[in-house]
């Protein structure tokens, strides 16, 4: 009976020994890992568009806050919108596009002249695609009745000849002919503005600038820029205005 018990107690711990261990079940996610990617892309995606609103946002606080003071520091009046019906003036930038608008506008008495600074923006709508063309922009008053004037660099991708009916104007200066495109309604009230004097000022200051007067105002239009750069605008501005011959007055009065 001793060996007996002994043999079974053996047999009992071989086949403990080579006994496979349980195969435990591995858990199915049963779609549950799964099912949650559209949502978090979902939730992703919104928090992108929200990121992405919110730093526009800043900007043009940022913006506009900047050009409060530089308004303020300058003794000039601002409004964060279109106060002034600018978009009413008859200048052929106004005309452009499928929308416009005006922001950002500054306005008084600068340097001895009246002037008028904003944002300007205009968009193009081809289908569900948009591109926005975006400008800061000057406006001063000009002692004459002006015919259409337009003023603008050889190379300017966005063009405003294409709107106008009349054809460029040649100078004798080369070198203002080689940089500037010249479009005028009375070629001889263009001869007139556009003296020695005027043209040599234009090479020194109006780069990156484009000039059109109509009636009584002349509006200076170039690239988006910092509000730290308005004084900039506004003297490309006033200087243009007093550069205008003094002849111009008396021959074209208003």
């Amino acid at each position: 009976m001793g060996l007996l018990h002994t043999t079974a107690h053996v047999v009992d711990i071989a086949a403990k020994r080579h006994t496979r261990p349980p195969t435990l079940p591995v858990p199915s996610d049963g779609g549950g890992l799964t099912s949650f990617v559209p949502a978090l892309l979902f939730f992703g995606g919104l928090l992108l568009v929200a990121l992405i609103a919110y730093l526009g946002y800043a900007m043009q606080r940022r913006r506009r806050d900047g050009f409060r003071q530089m308004a303020t520091q300058l003794g000039l009046s601002y409004s964060r919108d279109d106060a002034l019906g600018v978009l009413g003036y008859p200048f052929t930038l106004f005309s452009r596009g499928d929308g416009r608008r005006v922001e950002n506008v500054v306005w008084g008495a600068w340097q001895q002249t009246d002037v008028i600074a904003f944002d300007f923006m205009y968009y193009e709508q081809d289908g569900k695609y948009r591109t926005d063309y975006r400008f800061d922009c000057a406006i001063v008053p000009l002692d004459a009745d002006s015919p259409r004037l337009l003023i603008e660099h050889e190379n300017l991708m966005t063009s405003l000849a294409g709107a106008l009916s009349f054809h460029d104007l040649e100078f004798e200066s080369e070198a203002f002919n080689q940089e500037f495109r010249v479009h005028c309604e009375v070629a001889r009230f263009a001869s007139d503005v556009l003296d020695a004097r005027m043209m040599e000022w234009l090479l020194d200051n109006g780069s990156g600038f484009t000039f059109e007067a109509v009636g009584n105002s002349v509006l200076v239009a170039g690239a988006r820029i910092e509000p730290d750069f308005l004084v900039g605008l506004l003297g490309v501005a006033d200087g243009f205005a007093k550069h205008v011959p003094k002849v111009v007055s008396s021959l074209y009065p208003g």
